[in-house]
Formats: structure tokens, C-alpha cells, sequence
């Protein structure tokens, strides 16, 4: 029996950094800040993207951490062995420090070393980028490996596809990656020599770690240039390592599922249904960890609280074909949050905030699937001259009522028809076309925007806190932020909406401070330091012991890491949009400033 569990891997894997001179940093929110390409945190870097661009961090070039992350794109295919929706990675960076051959030669000491995981070095199994018109072979980082003690027959070249990371933009870092796998069966399958990582679907291997080397800057012309700063961005899917260093055949059986698995388990008339109870499973925990981020996310049909309500819905069809009844979801809630409180407080700091979100989404959702048994009856009489309920209509009642398909076919069965299943599928699958293109435009990881518009709109979010607190109280808070180069978005607590008079006085008192003139500076302190200094942070538990404050002249002080202009001058007016509902005690103002021509933003 293994004995490790989550919480000595997370120490073992910081520990072997911070050995190595890297500064552990806490793990970011789950919503990215000032970053309009993604909903969520999709993997470590995402909260380090101003110093992947060249600004210093306090902690220094070196540092480590356990990210919590969310990630969307493949939720159809959550049920299987491998695939969930919120995971935990553990990465190491160097910003413009160490690359390759650090990187690579620390991967192989702690995956191999006695003192550290001591997985079997026989069972690794590397891919390396095989090179093509934009950038040679990786034969540096296969060098590198095979120094390591890797021998050159389990070293695969693999395509741009599978061994290149970014950009998510058309321009951008970007570089080639090499990539860890474990074999876990220990032995070739029915493809002999041929069975290695990305040439054989066998399953035997699983991918553990992926070192990526930024060392490109892709222009605009679509060419490849040598980037100034290269910086080494790494990803250990935690659940993944676990699941190898447990010996168990899937995530659901690690320590950071297995009691959760459990509880639904015990709540289900039926357990045979795998898929379901991990979906169930999957999704309560994502769903979980959603809701306890400080921001109050609640679940909408829109945006972040669109992935929301889509995964908690999700749990409610699945749990239905397991047979566990209305209001279960607060019970699985208080075991997430049993597990991970230790980890993770601000999930016992919002119980309360989470359990109530989810019983009144699981009350809505009653609402609708009555709504849709309706339907469901009008198209039995339908079909009860064919005999069948016809694919489009089995698909309407997923898409619209989140019927799944077996539901369908159970209760079509009850009245003595069948489901055209190969219709539904022919539907599915466009609609599925159709999501994954949207997920890749709107989840895909990458560099925050750090244009020029996006830089003035980021500073006058600092103008706009400072001013509400003046005009409505230092009750105001801010909950959230999302900026594209055309507007700014800020959420801040306040239980009212604001008075035309208010919304007046809050413009009126952030284009003062423009017309000013003031200065924008920054200093590296103490976290304890910076609130001694009056400094704004929007949440305690999200900073490291070093942060960055950002002072606008005389009138506000901020802990921040976004990209500012030098002077409120280089703004020109601002001027609010709407004001209006974002949750439960969250107000929310959508705001745009003009850009002072004769100035520049840095």
C-alpha cells in the first residue's frame, strides 16, 4: 500500500524547489485577473503572465507552486479514467534565469530519486518537439535527457501538434516542450516497438509532467524570432502523479476523489453506473471550488457562472440515473470541502455563500426538468405513430431541459418506444463541433492582453476603488475585474444599486484625478508592510509574503501585478457605462476611458 497521499506530494514537489532556490508562491484565484482570453485559471502561468513579458516579481526568477486550475474544453469526456474539470498543478518557472538543462536534469532527480517520488527510471518515457519549418529538432533537450540516464530508444520526436507550446494569440512567446510519460502497464502491448507516446492509444502511457521552454516570440508576419527574456514554464498534474505514485487505475481512486466517490456511493440506488458516479463526483468538486472563490460567483448563463450552472445541472441529470434524490448537492459540498479546508480555507471561509448558491441552482433546475417532462410528453404522442422519438427531438430535450440520453430512452421505454440514438449522436456530435470551437477561442490558455488600451483601462480600475470607497464606504470591496481594450468590467460589494447622484460623484471624482496629473510608482514590500501602509488587496489569501504596491499619486494605494500607465495623464476621460447586478451583495460597473493622444501608456 502506497503511502503517499496529496498533501505529501505538494510538500515533497515545493520542498525539492525551494532546495533548488525557487521562491514558493500561494496559488492564484481560480479567475484570472485581467485576462480576457480565458474564464478560469487554466495551468500555472496564467497568474505569472506580466512576468513571462519582463516585469520582476517579488519572489524573485525562480519560483514554485500548486495552482488550482479549471478547465472546460473536454467536460464531455469527464466519466473516464483520466479526465477532470478543476485539478491542481504543480509547476516551477525561471524568468529569464535557468533553461533547459536545469529544468530537464531537476524533472528526472525528483520523478527518479530515491529521496523524492522514486518512480521507476526504467518506466520513463520522454517526447521531445521533431522540428519543422518555424523552429529545428529538440536535440539540445533529447542531449539533455539522455545524460540524465534516459536512453535514446524511449526519446520520441513528436509534431508542433503535440510537443509546442502557444501562443494563444496570433503573436506572442511561445516554444518547444518536452514531455514526461510513465508507463503503467510495464510492458509493450500488441504494437511492440512501435507502442511509444504519441504512436500507440493503447493506454499504456500516461503523461505526468511537461517542461516547456519559451524561447521563441512569434511575429506578426508569422516568422519566429529568438525571444530576449527565455523562461521555462513546467505543469505536474497533481491527480495524474498521485494516481501513478497510489498504483491505481484512475484519478477517481487517488485520495483527492476516492472519499467524495464514496459519499455518492452511499447516497445512489445504483452504483453500476461509472461514468455517472464520476461525473457527479467530478462536477460537485469543480462546482465546489467555483463557488468558493472569494469573488462570489453564482450560477447565470453567462460567463463564469455559465460553466457553473452547466456543471452543477450536469451532476443533477447524473445523479438522477444513479437514483439519489433532491438536495444532495450541500451534502457532497461539506465532504469538498472537509478534504480540501486544510488546503484551501477560503472554501470553509465561504460555506455558507456555497451551500446556499447550490441548493436554489438544484431548486431551479427541478423547475426546468418538469418543464421538460412536459415536452417530453407531447413528443410521445408523437411518436407514437412511428413508434420512435425522433434524434433532434431526444437532442432538444438535452440541450434545452438537460435530458440526457438515457434518461430519454428510460422513460421512452416506459411508453413502449425507442430513441433514434444514432440521430441524437449525428446531433451531438455537431453540437460538440461547435462547443470545442468556441472553448478554443474563449478557454485556451495564454498571455493576457497587455496592449495599450488594455494598460489605461487596468489603471483606472485603481481610480475607479479608490472612488467608490469614497463616495459609498470603505465597505466597497473589489470581487472581480475583466478587461478588454474597449472596456473595463469591476465588481465590488455594495448592497444597493447606486444612485444616478452616486454614479456622478464616483465619474466626476476619477476624472479629477486624471486632469491631476498624478504619478504612478511601485514598491516591493512585505505583505504585512503594505497593509500597515493603507495598502487596497483584494484578497489576503491569495498573496505571497512580497508583493508589489502600486501608489497613484497621493490619492490611492493598491496591491497589484497588472501592467499601469506612468501618469493619469496619459488618460483622458472616463466615463461609466452601466452599473447594474453582478450576485447577491456584488454590484457590478462596465466602464470605458478615453486615451489622452498626446500621451503615452508604458
Amino acid at each position: 500500500m502506497s503511502n503517499w497521499h496529496a498533501a505529501k506530494l505538494r510538500k515533497a514537489f515545493l520542498d525539492f524547489f525551494a532546495q533548488q532556490g525557487h521562491a514558493v508562491i500561494k496559488s492564484a484565484s481560480l479567475v484570472p485577473e485581467n485576462d480576457p482570453l480565458v474564464l478560469f485559471t487554466t495551468a500555472g502561468m496564467h497568474p505569472l503572465v506580466p512576468y513571462l513579458m519582463g516585469q520582476s516579481h517579488p519572489g524573485g526568477k525562480r519560483l514554485a507552486s500548486c495552482q488550482k486550475c479549471i478547465r472546460t474544453q473536454d467536460i464531455d469526456e469527464v466519466g473516464d479514467e483520466m479526465h477532470d474539470t478543476f485539478f491542481e498543478m504543480l509547476g516551477n518557472w525561471s524568468l529569464g534565469d535557468y533553461f533547459k538543462s536545469e529544468a530537464i536534469t531537476w524533472s528526472h532527480e525528483f520523478l527518479t530519486g530515491s529521496q523524492w517520488l522514486n518512480l521507476d527510471a526504467e518506466r520513463l518515457f520522454i517526447s521531445v518537439f521533431a522540428g519543422d519549418q518555424d523552429a529545428p529538432r529538440d536535440e539540445e533537450a533529447a542531449a539533455i535527457w539522455q545524460a540524465a540516464g534516459i536512453p535514446a530508444k524511449r526519446i520520441v520526436y513528436l509534431t508542433k501538434s503535440d510537443n509546442w507550446w502557444g501562443p494563444a494569440g496570433l503573436t506572442g512567446p511561445c516554444g518547444p516542450d518536452t514531455e514526461m510519460f510513465y508507463d503503467l502497464k510495464g510492458k509493450a502491448c500488441r504494437a511492440g516497438e512501435k507502442c511509444l507516446p504519441g504512436g500507440c492509444e493503447c493506454g499504456r502511457f500516461l503523461e505526468i509532467w511537461n517542461d516547456v521552454f519559451m524561447q521563441y516570440n512569434k511575429q506578426q508576419d508569422g516568422s519566429f524570432k529568438p525571444l530576449a527574456q527565455k523562461n521555462v514554464d513546467t505543469g505536474m498534474g497533481l491527480e495524474r502523479t498521485l494516481m501513478v505514485l497510489q498504483g491505481v487505475k484512475d484519478i477517481f481512486a487517488t485520495d483527492v476523489f476516492a472519499p467524495l466517490v464514496e459519499q455518492v456511493k452511499s447516497m445512489a440506488k445504483r452504483v453500476d453506473d461509472l461514468r455517472s458516479l464520476r461525473i457527479v463526483t467530478d462536477h460537485v468538486r469543480a462546482a465546489t471550488f467555483i463557488l468558493g472563490e472569494p469573488n462570489n460567483i453564482a450560477p447565470s448563463n453567462v460567463a463564469q457562472g455559465y460553466v457553473l450552472r452547466r456543471l452543477i445541472r450536469r451532476a443533477i441529470r447524473h445523479a438522477r440515473l444513479l437514483g439519489i434524490e433532491d438536495n444532495f448537492l450541500p451534502k457532497l459540498a461539506e465532504e469538498v470541502i472537509r478534504m480540501f479546508k486544510d488546503e484551501y480555507p477560503h472554501l470553509e471561509n465561504n460555506r455558507h455563500w456555497i451551500m446556499t448558491e447550490l441548493m436554489e441552482e438544484e431548486d431551479r433546475f427541478q423547475k426546468t426538468l418538469a418543464k421538460g417532462l412536459k415536452r417530453f410528453q407531447i413528443l410521445v404522442t408523437e411518436g407514437g405513430k412511428r413508434g420512435k422519438i425522433k434524434g433532434a427531438d431526444a437532442f432538444d430535450l438535452f440541450a434545452t431541459y438537460g435530458f440526457p440520453l438515457e434518461m430519454t430512452a428510460e422513460l421512452a421505454g416506459e411508453e413502449g418506444l425507442k430513441v433514434d440514438a444514432a440521430g441524437f449522436a449525428e446531433k451531438f456530435k455537431q453540437h460538440q463541433e461547435i462547443s470545442r470551437a468556441d472553448a478554443e477561442v474563449k478557454y485556451k490558455g495564454g498571455l493576457a492582453d497587455h496592449s495599450v488600451e488594455t494598460t489605461r483601462l487596468h489603471t483606472a480600475t485603481h481610480l475607479l476603488n479608490k472612488a467608490l470607497r469614497t463616495v459609498l464606504g470603505d465597505h466597497v470591496l473589489q470581487k472581480g475585474s475583466n478587461i478588454t481594450p474597449e472596456r473595463l468590467r469591476f465588481d465590488f460589494s455594495h448592497p444597493q444599486p447606486m444612485t444616478p447622484a452616486e454614479l456622478k460623484q464616483v465619474e466626476a471624482i476619477v476624472n479629477e484625478q486624471i486632469k491631476r496629473g498624478l504619478p504612478i510608482d511601485w514598491q516591493e514590500m512585505n505583505l504585512s508592510d503594505a497593509r500597515e501602509q493603507g495598502a487596497l488587496g483584494v484578497f489576503d489569501s491569495k498573496y505571497n509574503e512580497r508583493v508589489k504596491v502600486y501608489s497613484v499619486g497621493d490619492f490611492s494605494k493598491e496591491i497589484c501585478g497588472g501592467p499601469h500607465v506612468h501618469n493619469t495623464g496619459e488618460l483622458e476621460e472616463f466615463k461609466i457605462l452601466k452599473e447594474q447586478s453582478s450576485s447577491a451583495g456584488v454590484r457590478r460597473i462596465k466602464a470605458t476611458v478615453t486615451a489622452n493622444k498626446s500621451a503615452q501608456a508604458s
